[in-house]
């Protein structure tokens, strides 16, 4: 997965600020729009860790800053529900011209409720998922309205909300009061997932039941058992991407199988290390996966290091080479285990033995098979595990060709 800030007009002369993420090969197998929280921002841990986990999954997805917020333009005191479903279908056509046409809508909390009310009026949207979402925009109101004499009084108030303050203006406050979540659910046309946490203490569970029974088919519900509100644990966002990506494959037209190649001629792997760190998104095939270092060399433990990935590929050619073999052979091998430690070891015999930076890379592999095997049939298998093809590249003489790419 890799990252990059961009920016796009509202439509009301104002630049809001966008990020993309995107899976590392550039080849997405769609895209996504995500709406964040209300007066949250695209850098919240939801909008960032849903849509990092997304492009894992192969799906690009373009989160930004609703007018006044972050760092979008404008005035938020000046902005309402039905500006925020303008700014959504803003990045939509913006998307459609420059990136690639959103097929998935991802709306969080507020969030999710405009992208209900944005998705008929975005052609190219094929499903939408929530989370946390509101099923009446009246909740909001009641937590805004203490403000309301104000509001009357000035056409403004600062109001806060889960310890975050900021200014509203009269119309936004109005138009909450009027908005028709349910009549908007019924009329979504779209299929809808929705998420959500039994002990949400900001958007209560009871929501979620009534946009599930608002909604028509297909319709699905996924619970998000301990989740906070704001899903400030990024298993909770991991865990709601990869339920996403899983349950839309059913309405792209790609999916990441369709990636994986089927022949390793035209294989190639891409790995991308982002500013901070060693955590590396790589993708093989079409199978993505992060490698990361340990802790203790400053990494964070994420996923296997480039010499456990060595190791892992020395391990599972030889398991590979010996199933071949065996079934060539029609012996009945039933299971093989393979298990490679890697060392830098002290070379007593190099050239310069004296020399303590004169080490070699030594792999220590064990063998283990299980099946009605002959003395000869294993002895020939531990033979044979030295045939593997990444055993023999470790063994021959390896070039490396590698060039700057603008």
């Amino acid at each position: 997965m890799h990252s990059r800030k961009l920016t796009f007009d509202n439509g009301r002369g104002d630049r809001l600020a966008a990020i993309v993420d995107q899976p590392v090969d550039d080849a997405p197998i769609a895209w996504a729009l995500f709406a964040h929280c209300f007066t949250c921002s695209k850098n919240y841990k939801a909008p960032t860790h849903v849509s990092r986990a997304l492009a894992r999954e192969g799906i690009a997805t373009l989160r930004f800053d609703f007018t006044g917020l972050g760092e979008s333009e404008g005035e938020f005191s000046e902005t309402s529900f039905s500006s925020n479903v303008d700014d959504l279908v803003a990045a939509a056509d913006y998307m459609q011209r420059a990136l690639g046409a959103p097929t998935l809508l991802i709306g969080h909390s507020l969030g999710g409720a405009a992208v209900i009310h944005a998705a008929r009026r975005i052609e190219s949207v094929r499903a939408v998922a929530t989370i946390a979402a509101p099923s009446s925009t009246e909740h909001l109101a009641e937590m805004l309205s203490p403000a309301r004499p104000e509001l009357e009084a000035r056409g403004e108030a600062e109001v806060t909300i889960a310890g975050r303050s900021f200014t509203i203006g009269k119309q936004f406050l109005d138009e909450l009061e009027a908005v028709s979540m349910q009549e908007a659910v019924a009329r979504l046309d779209r299929p809808l997932l929705i998420f959500h946490s039994p002990v949400d203490d900001i958007v209560g569970i009871d929501h979620a039941s009534t946009i599930f029974r608002s909604a028509r088919h297909p319709k699905s519900f996924v619970s998000l058992d301990t989740a906070d509100h704001l899903l400030s644990d990024a298993g909770d966002s991991r865990y709601v991407a990869g339920i996403i990506a899983g349950w839309t494959r059913k309405y792209l037209d790609g999916t990441q199988e369709e990636r994986k190649r089927a022949s390793v001629d035209d294989n190639h792997v891409v790995a991308w290390t982002g500013a901070a760190g060693f955590r590396t998104e790589v993708l093989a095939n079409g199978h993505g996966f992060v490698a990361d270092e340990p802790e203790s060399v400053g990494g964070t433990n994420a996923g296997p290091s480039p010499y456990e990935l060595l190791s892992a590929s020395l391990a599972a050619c030889t398991s590979m080479t010996l199933r071949m073999y065996a079934d060539r052979k029609q012996w009945p091998l039933e299971t093989v285990e393979v298990r490679v430690e890697h060392r830098k070891m002290h070379c007593e015999d190099c050239a310069n033995p004296e020399d303590r930076r004169s080490k070699i890379d030594r792999f220590t592999r064990s063998v283990r098979v299980e099946g009605e095997l002959d003395e000869a049939q294993r002895q020939r298998l531990l033979e044979i595990a030295d045939r593997c093809p990444v055993h023999r590249t470790l063994h021959s003489d390896v070039e490396v060709h590698t060039t700057l790419v603008e």
